[in-house]
């Protein structure tokens, strides 16, 4: 944590001695006396002021609404293998990717093992349907454990649909017309868009590479998809049903309300910590 002067006891969210996420908004990042400060007049996370950044025990910083960052700020971050990224608020989107230079590329490395070997890939792939189903799955091959994740899945739809009061009808709607869809499966959508922006905070912070997956395979975003999805019971679904709920009457827009209600989730679960400590179990050297 820091502490003292430099006052941002509650914008850092660490989690090991370097590998820590900065969480700035409505404000300016730049550079004064060779030092790195970020200056707001308040409104956000933090207090008017003109704060001073240790950069050197980040791994990230995430800019939300209403900043701006200075050139002299972006050099400075690259010197120091720091990186930055552009974020909705509270980490519902996920907006710019900058090339990472961590210190170190072992849990990088570490994933490409483990992936690169079929024994240890099933592996993975096996806890990580250990996490979302409770139990551990005697089956080793993906196409048996995704059909049994299907049908775990639609009951857990089913279940939780039932706890919000939503009308349920199944999970469908049209990639090509996504706008014509109930408000559950657009809730839905919307939701998945926030914690699939959590998760890619996640990759980033832990530098791990996104096309890497393991039950996830043909996507780009791979890893992102398959942390995202530990967490669609106790994140995406509740976070959607709850806003169908309360947009009922009509007069609040769903996406906006959904969008709130990922904010305010990430912030009191802590959801986007728990996920980089998740990638790092996940890739543990544990796992074989």
């Amino acid at each position: 944590m820091f502490s003292g002067r430099l006052g941002l006891e509650k914008t850092r969210i660490p989690y090991s001695a370097r590998d820590g996420l900065l969480w700035l908004d409505r404000g300016r990042l730049e550079v004064a006396a060779g030092c790195l400060r970020f200056i707001t007049a308040g409104g956000g996370a933090l207090g008017p002021g003109d704060y001073q950044i240790p950069q050197q025990a980040i791994s990230i910083v995430l800019l939300g609404p209403g900043s701006s960052v200075t050139h002299d700020a972006l050099r400075l971050l690259a010197n120091h293998g720091t990186a930055l990224a552009a974020i909705g608020e509270g980490g519902v989107r996920f907006y710019t990717a900058p090339p990472l230079m961590s210190g170190s590329s072992s849990l990088a490395r570490r994933q490409a093992e483990l992936w690169g070997r079929p024994q240890s890939r099933i592996a993975v792939a096996r806890r990580m349907y250990a996490l979302r189903l409770g139990e551990v799955l005697p089956h080793r091959d993906i196409e048996v454990l995704r059909g049994i994740e299907g049908a775990r899945v639609k009951e857990s739809y089913r279940k939780l649909a039932e706890e919000f009061g939503i009308d349920w009808r199944g999970r469908r709607y049209d990639r090509a017309n996504a706008g014509a869809a109930d408000a559950p499966n657009q809730a839905i959508n919307h939701a998945s868009s926030a914690v699939r922006a959590a998760a890619s905070i996640a990759v980033a912070a832990t530098a791990t590479i996104p096309q890497l997956g393991f039950v996830h395979e043909d996507s780009s975003q791979a890893w992102v998809l398959d942390l995202a999805d530990l967490f669609r019971e106790r994140a995406t679904l509740r976070i959607a049903f709850g806003a169908v709920q309360d947009t009922s009457d009509g007069k609040r827009s769903l996406e906006q309300t959904v969008r709130r209600r990922a904010n305010a989730m990430f912030t009191s679960t802590d959801l986007i910590p728990s996920m980089t400590e998740q990638a790092k179990t996940l890739l543990g050297e544990g796992v074989s």
